[in-house]
């Protein structure tokens, strides 16, 4: 692949898993890289591992404001331009079955997911197509996809990120600007460390892996990676797998996880079947 002298790229949630590789991978193809997030403690020790001139910008991407000063600050870290954004800042802060959840959380999570790549990609608009070459790449994932028992709320936030970009890559390609997502399914993230380290929910990841193993942060670095750069020129408002396979099968059970949290509440035998 060609090289990234001269990009200037943006990565939100780059404090650590799959934003921090991301990072690492453009940053080895040249690209001068500002990474976001809400902790700049994390952001702070993220740059220490990367060990290479990045910048950091401490932001909130539901925020507006916040997000318009990240891009300028990205963009002066660029030498004044600004061709590509990473959106990997998403999560959730619910997991179990829906008929259970707090409203507020899975509020919190849509708004996570739908409005902060809202956001993000409104404020770097501009820039992206005054680049020539602007690229937003969203970072989803296979929940958003198929249905993932007792993450429905981070799943319906997801697809909701999908649909809205794909829109943008739609209403942005007359001015230059691709947009794509990346859906990762299970990575070694420190954030994944309950599941990746054995138990119930990996079986249940590993049955419907054709490739038979746990995916890397490198790995969703290196789709994105392409995304990013002029390989990918003709590409737009595509959501691609990185999850060896998972999505030609279903996707994977947390029962074990929400059993343990909820499995004394009555209301568990909607789910629970008895």
């Amino acid at each position: 692949m060609g090289t990234l002298d001269g990009y200037s790229v943006l990565v939100t949630g780059g404090g650590s898993g799959i934003g921090e590789a991301c990072a690492a991978a453009l940053l080895a193809d040249g690209a001068a890289v500002t990474i976001c997030g809400r902790s700049a403690d994390r952001l702070d020790a993220a740059a220490a591992r990367l060990g290479r001139a990045v910048a950091r910008v401490a932001a909130d991407v539901t925020v507006e404001a916040a997000m318009e000063a990240a891009v300028a600050q990205a963009a002066e870290h660029g030498g004044g331009r600004l061709d590509a954004v990473v959106g990997n800042a998403g999560g959730s802060l619910h997991m179990g079955p829906l008929v259970m959840a707090d409203l507020d959380a899975v509020r919190a999570t849509v708004e996570l997911n739908v409005l902060g790549a809202f956001v993000t990609l409104k404020c770097a608009a501009p820039l992206l197509a005054e680049s020539g070459r602007g690229s937003y790449v969203g970072v989803s994932s296979h929940a958003g996809r198929d249905t993932f028992r007792f993450l429905g709320a981070y799943g319906a936030g997801k697809a909701g990120m999908d649909h809205l970009l794909r829109v943008f890559a739609d209403e942005l390609g007359p001015s230059g600007v691709r947009v794509n997502t990346v859906l990762p399914g299970v990575i070694a993230t420190e954030l994944m460390v309950a599941i990746t380290d054995g138990g119930p929910v990996l079986d249940s990841y590993l049955a419907e892996i054709p490739l038979g193993r746990v995916g890397e942060p490198e790995d969703v670095a290196a789709l994105v990676r392409f995304l990013v750069g002029p390989e990918s020129g003709w590409i737009t408002g595509q959501a691609i797998s990185v999850d060896g396979g998972q999505s030609l099968r279903k996707g994977a059970d947390y029962g074990a996880f929400a059993q343990g949290v909820y499995g004394a509440d009555p209301r568990w035998r909607l789910v629970a079947g008895s």
